[in-house]
C-alpha cells in the first residue's frame, strides 16, 4: 500500500514552501494530523491554496450556520455520495462537536433516523435535494428553511456548502483519497 493519501502517484511538491509547510505545522499541532485531502492538493501549491481558501471561507468564516451544522451538511452530502474519505474526516468532527458520538454515526448511516431538531432536519432536507435534485430546487423549498428560522443569507451558506462537498466528495472518490487512521477513533466518547 502507498504511503501517498490518494491511489495517484502525485506526491507533494519537495521542498513545501514556508508559507504551506508553515500551515501543515499549525494543522499537526490543532489537530494532530496533516489531513490527506491538503497533502493530496498539494502536489501543486496552486490548487491547495484554493482549495483551502475556499474550505476556509465556508466552514470556519462567520455564518448564521454554526460549525456543526457546516459539519453535519458535509457528513449527509457525503452520505449520499458516498464518499469514504469525507464520511471518515467529517463524521469524526460531528462527533467530536456535537459530544454525541451517536449523531456522527447516525449522520453517516441515515439522517432521518437521527435525533434532530426541526431546524436542523430542514437544513439537511435541503442539502439531500441539492445533492439529488438541485434543478429540482422552487421557492417553496426555500421558504421551508425560512419558516425554520433561517435567513437568505443562511440558505446561501447551506447551499454553498452541500455545493462543495458535492464537488470534494466526487474529487475524493475518483482519486482514490485515504483518510487519515486517526479519524477513525477520534470522539467515540
Amino acid at each position: 500500500m502507498s504511503n501517498l493519501p490518494t491511489a495517484l502517484n502525485l506526491p507533494m511538491v519537495d521542498p513545501l514552501p514556508e508559507s504551506t509547510a508553515k500551515f501543515f505545522k499549525i494543522c499537526q499541532e490543532k489537530l494532530g494530523l496533516v489531513p490527506n485531502v491538503l497533502q493530496a492538493y498539494a502536489h501543486n501549491i496552486d490548487k491547495l491554496n484554493a482549495f483551502s481558501a475556499l474550505y476556509n471561507d465556508l466552514m470556519l468564516a462567520d455564518s448564521g450556520l454554526s460549525k456543526l451544522e457546516r459539519e453535519m451538511i458535509a457528513v449527509v452530502v457525503s452520505a449520499v455520495n458516498r464518499c469514504f474519505y469525507c464520511l471518515t474526516a467529517h463524521g469524526a468532527a460531528v462527533r467530536e462537536l456535537s459530544n454525541r458520538p451517536e449523531l456522527g454515526e447516525a449522520l453517516v448511516m441515515n439522517y432521518h433516523i437521527a435525533d434532530l431538531s426541526p431546524r436542523e432536519r430542514a437544513m439537511l432536507d435541503f442539502a439531500v435535494l441539492m445533492t439529488e435534485k438541485s434543478a429540482g430546487i422552487k421557492e417553496p423549498d426555500r421558504q421551508t428553511l425560512r419558516d425554520a428560522g433561517f435567513s437568505d443569507a443562511d440558505i446561501w451558506d447551506i447551499a454553498a456548502v452541500a455545493g462543495f462537498y458535492n464537488m470534494s466528495n466526487k474529487m475524493a472518490s475518483a482519486i482514490g483519497m485515504k483518510p487519515n487512521p486517526e479519524y477513525h477513533a477520534a470522539a467515540r466518547g
